[in-house]
């Protein structure tokens, strides 16, 4: 299909320019899947502050087909400097940097929201286990400045807690996912109190429509155009034109000496990408924090197994981010 003429069929409303809304219409009209998912994520970040005009689209799908890298190369490069410089996505908010309260997690919040998913989904045992391994750990509360530190939260998105994602899992799927759900009901709880308070950033994982958006816990709390770095493996560093990089620099360049993560999955992208974030980052002195009681992982994974020597997958991961350098804590309170 030319160009010319994909362009007119995304046009949805025919008003000549390609809006975010008339992508995702189009992109469900059309039945959009995974092949797919990669553009999509693409056009959904490229019309995030603006709509398209017809040469703009044709000038960047040409060179999108040309590129080896496709949809994660030149042009995904210029969407995010141009979004930097026309609007900052690197603040969310007049507020920002305003003094929040401490933020409190108590009662069946934090991370014993997990561990009582653990137990119902598991068995008591698992749930103690993960509590011995938290011991273990030592990965008490942890205090930090809200002017001093950002958040990164990734892939809060639906496709972990309802979407394909875990549909991939089977019959499972509602029991596997139930620490992933506690997770994001504690970002949810947090973002209330330091969105538009502090540098708070996100990652999108490309996935089909209606797994792409944000998982319904932060409906009404996230800014309909928040910027976000669209993140197609475990590391959020890649792909290099995201834009992760420049946002980090930007934060060490004012002041910030900390970055809190939280999201999913533990034991596999939080894992990564604070390991490699510190990797790349420590020089210049970042201290990287992983805040368990905002991640979350599939259940079977807090399970014990011969593979990880007798530990978990989650318990394998704390361990290596502590050994490796991150902190890891039981809960992040924020002052």
């Amino acid at each position: 299909m030319n160009e010319d003429v994909l362009f007119r069929e995304l046009d949805m409303d025919g008003d000549g320019k390609l809006s975010r809304d008339d992508i995702h219409r189009a992109a469900l009209h059309f039945g959009w899947q995974w092949p797919q998912a990669s553009i999509f994520a693409l056009l959904d970040l490229m019309t995030l502050r603006a709509p398209l005009e017809e040469d703009v689209f044709i000038s960047n799908m040409v060179k999108v087909y040309q590129d080896p890298d496709g949809p994660y190369g030149e042009v995904l490069g210029m969407v995010t400097h141009a979004l930097e410089m026309a609007g900052s996505p690197l603040a969310n908010g007049s507020e920002r940097d305003k003094p929040a309260e401490t933020v409190e997690v108590r009662g069946d919040a934090g991370i014993d929201k997990i561990i009582d998913k653990l137990e119902h989904v598991l068995s008591r045992e698992a749930a103690e286990d993960f509590k011995s391994a938290l011991k273990k750990m030592n990965s008490s509360r942890l205090q930090v400045s809200t002017s001093e530190t950002a958040l990164l939260l990734i892939d809060p998105q639906r496709s972990f807690t309802s979407g394909s994602w875990k549909q991939s899992l089977g019959s499972d799927g509602d029991l596997e996912v139930m620490p992933i759900q506690a997770a994001f009901d504690n970002c949810a709880d947090l973002l209330k109190a330091v969105y538009h308070r502090t540098d708070v950033m996100f990652t999108r994982c490309p996935f089909p429509p209606g797994s792409y958006d944000w998982d319904e816990r932060f409906e009404g709390i996230i800014d309909p155009d928040q910027f976000y770095f669209i993140k197609p493996g475990n590391c959020v560093l890649l792909p290099e034109t995201n834009g992760f990089r420049e946002w980090v620099d930007g934060l060490i360049d004012r002041g910030k000496k900390s970055l809190v993560m939280g999201g999913c999955t533990l034991n596999s992208c939080l894992r990564v990408s604070s390991l490699e974030t510190l990797s790349a980052f420590r020089d210049k002195g970042l201290e990287v924090i992983v805040d368990l009681s905002l991640c979350g992982s599939r259940s079977s994974n807090y399970a014990n197994s011969p593979q990880f020597g007798g530990a978990s997958a989650v318990e394998a991961a704390m361990k290596q981010m502590s050994v490796e350098g991150v902190k890891v804590a039981e809960r992040v309170e924020w002052i």
